[in-house]
């Protein structure tokens, strides 16, 4: 199982002592190995091989990401992971249940506003079918193989959701990252070849939990005007 990092805790491009092609220790695997020993929580050379294993061609993603250590790559879903993608807020409090009153969670990435849950294969066809049938979901899917979900009126509801699955693919972040950089970024970076992956069910929990958790929605806007406060008021409770 993966550690959560905090975000300034992630690999970042420079960290440590540097190589260069002339020195023998060219690879940013090495790298990777050599920060391990200090700092288990964060990308390392088995994670970036887990990763690559859900490519097409794992000895190509390596080499690519090898020679571009500091760029984002493309992986797709449905192999090796797949990938609930939720608002940043959201996600944070997902975690905040998943590590102090669950099993804890696989590898998360955050990209534009929003936040990659990595989940087990399958995670993406159950979760909205589940959070469906418990009436925590919302809209049904929008036929473009991803299933958004959210909340239409009624009690407290989940945010809507994306769950990317076989057919869909994902950007991740890179295995190393700058600190100024505003892209892709690990918050809970693999570390192992077989990270813990959480399914549906633990997911539809930290739904569940989270939503339950939101304080009551602002008062709902009425449709009548304000009532005129010098108006007489009559008790018709006992007419006739």
């Amino acid at each position: 199982m993966t550690a959560w990092l905090p975000d300034e805790t992630t690999l970042h491009h420079g960290d440590g002592p540097r190589h260069h092609a002339g020195d023998g220790g060219g690879d940013v695997f090495a790298l990777l190995r050599e920060q391990a020993g200090n700092q288990t929580a964060q990308v390392t050379a088995s994670g970036a091989a887990w990763l690559a294993g859900a490519a097409a061609y794992p000895r190509s993603t390596l080499a690519q990401w090898e020679s571009h250590p500091s760029a984002p790559g493309v992986l797709p879903c449905g192999s090796a992971f797949d990938v609930v993608n939720v608002p940043t807020l959201f996600g944070r409090r997902m975690l905040e249940h998943l590590w102090s009153d669950g099993p804890g969670s696989g590898p998360v990435a955050a990209h534009r506003g929003r936040m990659l849950l990595f989940a087990s294969p399958g995670t993406a066809q159950r979760l909205p079918s589940l959070l469906d049938w418990e009436e925590w979901g919302g809209s049904p899917r929008d036929g473009s193989g991803r299933a958004p979900l959210g909340a239409e009126g009624g009690g407290p509801k989940v945010p809507p959701l994306l769950c990317h699955g076989a057919g869909d693919a994902v950007t991740v972040p890179p295995l190393t990252c700058d600190p100024s950089s505003s892209g892709p970024r690990w918050l809970v970076a693999p570390d192992t070849r077989n990270p813990w992956l959480p399914g549906p069910d633990v997911l539809l929990w930290a739904c569940v939990r989270v939503a339950r958790s939101v304080p009551a929605s602002a008062p709902r806007i009425s449709i009548f005007p304000p009532a005129d406060q010098g108006a007489k008021v009559y008790d018709v409770s006992r007419r006739r």
